[in-house]
């Protein structure tokens, strides 16, 4: 088994500098309005450069829901850093608007209000848009209005390569790489709950976000707010990224050919329901296909295997050939008590967390086993505060958050004192020994403050988030942005929407040959 080489490896080897993790991080916000947080209606501006060619600032579901990118860097500090300097540049480039620092956004003036993003008349270009056309027939606009931070952690190849030696495996090293990661996003969705419980922070939401009657779990809070008091994360629950037409695909992470099967079918085979839309709306095309999924981004998941992409290469084919270069973290929601929404606390936290995902024995998921963890999860997310929430052991039978979590701190404790000897420093045990605290009850989790700072205010959900985004943007707006920095943004600004004419002007084939050659790579 993988983890047994990995202990051997630990165990056998005095330096530590292999476990020294990679991560970048994607940060998403919307644009509002300074005085109404109503979602801006412009334009991405020219100034944050082309949406489609930009590689650190660009735009996710709405022209108005802006995402930040990071490059790949050793240390949480300098991901901080750079996603810092994104954050300062844009804010002092929005002369009326500010970043919306929260993940449920404000009030809402119906799905028009939401604009869809545009990438421009290229053929890739067309085919954002029109995916994200597909999103919002499918899925309404307002649940792509949610903001999230995608937290992307690697290990060093010196890490692979040493393990693979202290193994009696005859994999290649792509295939054991790709191994590890699948026994760890196994133990990852295992756990997933109390990384929820953890890091959630949006237990409430703005009225206007929901038609009609409100599920029965929320009640009412101040005016114009809807909260459940004990949930952590709205966002990663029912209101937020799930789709009931999803729920029959059985994603496996046993092996990698299978999970790139199950993806595949769900894009060729046709969706009923989605087969049934009018082609066209608004003299656009509804969507890229009729399959249950348009593309592989479509599924959501709260993590998935990753690999860098060549240019129309479609993330099925890269793993498939390549095999799995990362893991993409997508359960974090934003936290507004922080500038960024994450702050290094945070990142100690979900490097412990996701390594010892790694480093513990992994069984092969079973659809009993899946069923136990999506059930754990949710009721974490809806009750996770609750006194009387009861989660479920391997067997089905219930225990109580301190128990559930009991094997899993000390899994972490483990591995924060690795990361900290790695790293030199007690960044990762003190995020593992606050974690405890929020288990007890002894210190505040970020939902838990919410709910508490709504009452003791007597503000609604939009008013608070509100305030702390004027805050934050303050401080952007404040900061002295070092020269290279703002020379660095304002010239790729400028070189991206160069680069975006001359994909325009290279086009040569039709939108539909396009799109036939990208599916073409599913047979």
């Amino acid at each position: 088994m993988t983890a047994d080489a990995f202990r051997n490896l630990i165990a056998q080897t005095r330096d530590k500098s292999f476990l020294v993790a990679r991560r970048g991080i994607e940060k998403e916000g919307l644009r509002v309005s300074r005085d109404t947080h109503r979602i801006s209606q412009l334009p991405h501006p020219t100034a944050l450069g082309s949406a489609l060619t930009h590689s650190a600032i660009t735009t996710d579901y709405s022209e108005a829901l802006l995402e930040f990118i990071t490059g790949v860097h050793a240390t949480p500090e300098s991901a901080l850093e750079e996603l810092f300097h994104l954050h300062a540049y844009t804010s002092q480039s929005l002369p009326d608007e500010i970043i919306w620092s929260a993940s449920m956004p404000g009030e809402l003036e119906g799905e028009a209000d939401i604009p869809i993003a545009h990438y421009g008349s290229s053929n890739i270009g067309t085919m954002k848009r029109v995916y994200r056309n597909g999103l919002g027939a499918r899925y309404g606009r307002a649940m792509q209005a949610i903001a999230g931070i995608h937290y992307n952690f690697s290990l060093p190849e010196t890490f692979w390569e040493l393990s693979l030696a202290h193994s009696e495996t005859t994999l290649s090293i792509q295939d054991w790489r790709t191994q590890g990661y699948l026994a760890l996003i196994r133990n990852f969705q295992r756990r997933l709950w109390l990384l929820n419980f953890l890091t959630g922070s949006s237990p409430a939401v703005s009225r206007s976000f929901l038609e009609g009657q409100a599920p029965k779990h929320l009640v009412e809070g101040q005016s114009k707010t809807l909260m459940s008091r004990h949930a952590t994360s709205l966002r990663m629950g029912d209101l937020g990224y799930t789709s009931s037409a999803q729920d029959g695909l059985q994603i496996c992470y046993n092996q990698l050919e299978t999970y790139i099967q199950t993806l595949t079918d769900a894009i060729l085979e046709p969706h009923e329901h989605y087969a049934s839309l009018p082609p066209m709306s608004q003299g656009e095309l509804l969507q890229l296909n009729h399959g249950l999924l348009q593309i592989e981004n479509e599924f959501y998941s709260a993590i998935r295997p990753k690999r860098v992409t060549q240019s129309g290469e479609a993330p099925v084919r890269a793993l498939r050939a390549r095999g799995i270069e990362y893991v993409e973290v997508r359960c974090l929601d934003v936290n507004p008590f922080t500038p960024l929404g994450i702050d290094v606390d945070t990142t100690a936290l979900v490097d412990t967390f996701v390594l010892s995902c790694l480093l513990e024995d992994s069984p092969l998921c079973t659809s009993h086993s899946r069923k136990i963890d999506n059930e754990n999860n949710q009721r974490a997310l809806n009750q996770g505060r609750s006194p009387s929430l009861r989660l479920l052991d391997d067997a089905g039978n219930e225990q109580t958050v301190v128990e559930a979590s009991a094997s899993i701190l000390m899994s972490m404790e483990a591995t924060a004192e690795l990361l900290d000897s790695a790293n030199r420093t007690s960044r990762h045990t003190e995020a593992v020994k606050a974690a405890r605290s929020k288990i007890v009850g002894d210190e505040e989790t970020y939902s838990a403050r919410v709910v508490r700072e709504l009452d003791e205010q007597s503000v609604d959900y939009s008013t608070l988030m509100g305030e702390y985004s004027k805050r934050w943007n303050r401080m952007f707006q404040d900061f002295a942005l070092p020269l290279n920095a703002r020379t660095q943004l304002a010239d790729e600004a400028i070189a991206s929407l160069r680069k975006q004419r001359e994909i325009e002007k290279s086009d040569t084939s039709t939108f539909d040959a396009f799109l036939q050659a990208f599916y073409a790579q599913y047979h």
